[in-house]
C-alpha cells in the first residue's frame, strides 16, 4: 500500500512561489497516476492537477493553468507541484493523492490514497 506525505507549504506573498513535495512509500507508487487537490475553509475539495504514472501527461484546473506545474521523480518516489504567481485565492490545504480506483482524473473518488495535507497561505 502506498503512503503519502506532503511538505513545502507555508506563507507567501501574492506573486510569490512555492514548491510542494509529496513523498510516497511503497513499491507500487510508480504505477499510479497522481493528483493534487486543495480545500479552502468552507469549500469542497477541488482538483488542481494530475500527472500520469509515466510523468508524460499532465492536466490542470483552469484556475491554475499556466501558473502551476506538476512533475514526478520516480527514482525518489516523489511528486511535486511547482506553484508560481500565487494569488490569495490559492490559499488552501493542498493534498496529494494516488489514483487507485478510477479513471476520471478530476474526481476525488478516483483517488484511494491521500496524504495529510499541507497548508498554503498567500497574503495580499
Amino acid at each position: 500500500q502506498v503512503q503519502l506525505v506532503e511538505s513545502g507549504g507555508g506563507l507567501v506573498q501574492a506573486g510569490g512561489s512555492l514548491r510542494l513535495s509529496c513523498a510516497a512509500s511503497g513499491r507500487t507508487f510508480s504505477s499510479y497516476a497522481m493528483g493534487w487537490f486543495r480545500q479552502a475553509p468552507g469549500k469542497e475539495r477541488e482538483f488542481v492537477a494530475t500527472i500520469s504514472w509515466t510523468g508524460g501527461g499532465t492536466y490542470y484546473a483552469d484556475s491554475v493553468k499556466g501558473r502551476f506545474t506538476a512533475s514526478r521523480d520516480s527514482a525518489k518516489n516523489t511528486v511535486y507541484l511547482q506553484m508560481n504567481s500565487l494569488k490569495p485565492e490559492d490559499t488552501a490545504v493542498y493534498y496529494c493523492a494516488a489514483r487507485t480506483s478510477g479513471t476520471y482524473y478530476a474526481a476525488t473518488t478516483s483517488y484511494g490514497v491521500w496524504g495529510q495535507g499541507t497548508q498554503v497561505t498567500v497574503s495580499a
